[in-house]
């Protein structure tokens, strides 16, 4: 019997836990900024378009802008420090924004080149002179630091209790292991 329990145990190997893979949400769409961007170019107004007619602007073509407000502001704001967008009005996301005219071009990146290391070279210390013509430098003695512990205060500092607070100490120590027993 006990040959055949340690068959089914040795059949059966240890499972692990099985780790989730995170679900990553296919983007469906263009980006908030792409949206901001429409709406701004599509606007007629010669001042540029406000934030509530950005919202308006995005509200009908289907954004949920209450769900997602503050996406749309943080998308203004990287707009603006971009270049793509122009803030006439408000500083912010608040006030008045327009298409940059001429929109900063995108950066390609740089590809860098790795420098070869420089060889170390070893300094030649300086020997003494034998008279002893320069003369050794003297290093500064470090200064202690006092310590504040209670121990080593003076005497004079503590103040003498009264007799009447020690015993009412006593009375209340005793009182409250009386309680604590209970």
């Amino acid at each position: 019997m006990s040959s055949a329990v340690s068959v089914l145990l040795s059949a059966a190997p240890a499972k692990s836990p099985k780790k989730r893979a995170k679900s990553q949400r296919k983007k469906t769409g263009p980006t908030v900024s792409d949206l901001i961007l429409k709406a701004a170019s599509a606007s007629p107004e010669r001042g540029g378009v406000s934030l509530a007619a950005l919202k308006k602007a995005l509200k009908a073509g289907g954004y949920d802008v209450v769900k997602n407000k503050a996406r749309i502001l943080t998308a203004i704001k990287r707009l603006v420090a971009s270049k793509s967008l122009v803030q006439t009005k408000g500083t912010g996301a608040s006030g008045s924004f327009k298409l940059n005219k001429n929109p900063p071009t995108p950066r390609k990146k740089a590809v860098k080149k790795k420098k070869p290391k420089a060889k170390m070279v070893k300094r030649a210390s300086p020997k003494k002179a034998a008279g002893g013509a320069t003369p050794a430098v003297k290093k500064s003695p470090k200064k202690k630091r006092k310590s504040k512990s209670p121990a080593k205060r003076p005497a004079a500092a503590k103040k003498p209790r009264s007799p009447k607070k020690a015993k009412r100490r006593v009375a209340k120590s005793t009182r409250t292991r009386a309680a604590a027993k209970k």
